[in-house]
């Protein structure tokens, strides 16, 4: 999900408003930056930043890595993968574009599957069907809305089908866990995301040595391993330059210290909103509902399914009339969109074809206020009312 207008006309009731560290927060760690004279390469600061991350999830640093996004940490995750050139990698349809670029990128091909009607998500399940018609050699999964998988459903799905599964966990940082089971993992760090670094994207694995290789692909693909049996400073492979900087990392690290207190902020707006929302509203509001993986710890965003499409389409205008910023998230679906026509394969996807004509993301942020609130409630009780 990359960052929507943030900053709306004046009087405008927001869709989303980042929560960034502010400037004095960030001086101290600028001052360190500044004094080590380390700025990017892997620098003391995103060292710091990959062990804090290393100690969260209970593993070795080794299996932990920083990029310069999530998107490349995609791609990067991919290519370290070694599939054939011309895979088929099956995602869901219902997704942020990004999911299906970094397969193509990567020299893959996007099988665009259906997603549950409930969570939202590509399940185990959906997999093992989409591969029951269709040839598949790995799975991306997207962690919808930061809404996380059930990993060791996941491990056994690579068990049974022999199928590499990478989570595209990019708006899931503090729900999504390995919860003990193997796995792979790739966040964001954007600024809109629960641990904000302005940009960033984290790679956690379990799979041997795939950390250090897109680590090692995130700097042009040069060997910096003494014990490799390629030279020191030749390349090992053809990589990019995805390297986090020393700048985002301090943000990180200052968003880490943070992150409880903010997520149980969020969670709270979460459930008050949907509440006053659902009250407001004359018609049923539909949520996206947990799977077997959790619960969502930071929501950043807050999605409600109208009863038609007619009924959002009203919501919207009044919206709209009503100076309040709306948002039709993953839309058009991937199936939909022209220039991945040509380039996707896919199945067939109800589900995300009836997500797409009824949902709408309304306004979500800390710091809203019972104004902003009350405006939207208003709003959503004179829309619906002919929906009841």
């Amino acid at each position: 999900m990359k960052s929507p207008r943030t900053c709306p006309p004046q009087d405008w009731v927001p869709l989303l408003v980042p929560d960034m560290p502010s400037p004095q927060a960030l001086l101290p760690w600028l001052e360190r930056m500044h004094a080590a004279r380390h700025y990017s390469n892997f620098g003391p600061l995103v060292k710091e930043l990959e062990s804090a991350f290393a100690e969260r999830f209970q593993m070795p640093v080794g299996q932990v890595t920083t990029v310069t996004n999530a998107t490349l940490g995609l791609e990067l995750v991919l290519q370290a993968l070694d599939l054939p050139p011309g895979s088929r990698v099956l995602v869901p349809a219902f997704t942020f574009v990004a999911t299906a670029t970094a397969v193509l990128r990567a020299g893959h091909v996007p099988v665009l599957a259906d997603v549950d009607a409930h969570s939202w998500m590509l399940t185990p399940d959906i997999a093992r069907a989409a591969c029951a018609v269709a040839r598949v050699d790995a799975v991306l999964p997207v962690a919808t809305f930061g809404m996380p998988h059930h990993m060791p459903a996941w491990q056994q799905f690579e068990h049974d089908t022999g199928l590499p599964v990478v989570i595209d966990a990019a708006a899931a940082y503090g729900s999504q866990w390995l919860a003990g089971a193997e796995g792979t993992l790739v966040f964001s760090l954007h600024t809109t995301k629960s641990l904000p670094a302005g940009e960033g994207g984290l790679i956690v694995s379990t799979r041997p040595g795939l950390a250090a290789r897109v680590r090692e692909l995130s700097n042009f693909g040069i060997n910096l391993d003494p014990a490799a049996d390629v030279p020191l400073g030749a390349l090992a492979g053809v990589g990019t330059n995805a390297k986090m900087s020393e700048y985002h990392a301090a943000i990180g690290l200052i968003s880490l210290q943070k992150w409880e207190q903010s997520s149980q902020c969020r969670r709270a707006l979460r459930a008050d909103l949907m509440q006053d929302f659902a009250q407001a509203s004359p018609g049923p509001l539909v949520w996206q509902q947990q799977g077997h993986g959790g619960e969502l710890m930071a929501p950043t965003l807050l999605c409600a399914r109208l009863p038609s499409e007619a009924a959002r389409a009203a919501l919207e205008k009044a919206c709209h009339r009503g100076r309040i910023m709306t948002r039709r998230w993953y839309q058009p679906l991937l199936t939909n969109m022209g220039v991945l026509r040509h380039c996707c394969t896919p199945l067939d996807t109800p589900n995300a074809q009836a997500l797409a004509a009824t949902l709408l993301g309304l306004p979500f942020f800390l710091g809203i206020t019972h104004e902003q609130r009350q405006r939207v409630c208003t709003t959503l009780e004179h829309a619906l009312a002919k929906f009841a």
